[in-house]
């Protein structure tokens, strides 16, 4: 009998399977190069694809900052700006748009350096080389409706004319230069804005506001029906505007607080 196994038809199916044979002494070759490469662990392979998938998100996060910071931010301090010589005429009604006064630009300028002083606003993270000539003409921008706004803040909060404008002029500068001597954080500066502003608007828009007498009837009608309503407003010489004109005022100083909320310190890395 012969010990040849014998060939079936099932032996016959299987595929046949061709290569070369290994050299003695490969295996040993390659187990020295897998010794010698420096791979990276498994931690660092998952967290290579962690990043991977959150590439999307992230250039979503981008775009959403990208427009918040270049489309809605200017959209809300150029508003601001544009209601903050706004007035209504008390006889007429009509809108008057009063040009803001020298000092106006002075105070806006006094607050800016205030906020590049104290770190709100970090001027190395808003202009440097590292960033594109693009983005830095785009941050010039911004920093143009910021300006514009705050002119418009200072425009909106001091009177108009008289012996009002000079005394509360006095105040903004006093505070403004108190605050550049004495305030080096910028959370404590933003608190002593809004304060400001909220002192200033309170006492045009109501105490003085309710100080200007009618402009309804010729001044002897007014000096007979309420005497020291129209003395004070000769003495002070208020001008006399429409109670819309507060409500304007008030929608634009919280604009411009809310578009002060709005600017991060830095363009070239997150908020910090």
């Amino acid at each position: 009998m012969s010990d040849t196994p014998r060939k079936t038809e099932a032996d016959d199916d299987r595929p046949a399977i061709e290569g070369e044979l290994v050299p003695e002494g490969a295996l040993d070759d390659v187990q020295e190069i897998l010794e010698s490469e420096d791979l990276p662990e498994p931690s660092e392979l998952r967290d290579a694809a962690r990043d991977v998938k959150e590439l999307p998100s992230a250039n979503e996060a981008g775009n959403q900052r990208s427009w918040l910071l270049y489309v809605l931010l200017p959209a809300v301090f150029l508003t601001s700006a544009l209601l903050g010589g706004l007035r209504v005429a008390s006889e007429t009604g009509e809108f008057i748009f009063h040009r803001p006064a020298l000092i106006c630009l002075v105070f806006a300028t006094l607050m800016l350096v205030l906020f590049f002083r104290t770190g709100l606003i970090a001027l190395t993270g808003w202009f440097s080389e590292s960033l594109s000539t693009l983005q830095n003409a785009a941050n010039a921008a911004v920093m143009t409706a910021l300006f514009a706004a705050t002119v418009q803040m200072f425009n909106s909060l001091i009177p108009e004319q008289g012996l009002a404008f000079w005394i509360v002029s006095f105040c903004f500068l006093w505070t403004l230069g108190v605050s550049y001597f004495s305030v080096a954080d910028a959370t404590r500066l933003v608190r002593s804005t809004v304060a400001l502003f909220v002192a200033a608007f309170l006492t045009k828009y109501f105490l003085l506001a309710n100080l200007t007498s009618d402009a309804s009837g010729n001044w002897l009608q007014r000096l007979w029906s309420d005497p020291t309503r129209e003395a004070v407003t000769y003495l002070l010489d208020l001008p006399r505007y429409s109670s819309a004109t507060g409500y304007i005022q008030f929608f634009a100083a919280a604009l411009f607080l809310l578009g002060l909320f709005l600017v991060p310190s830095r363009t070239d890395t997150d908020r910090g």
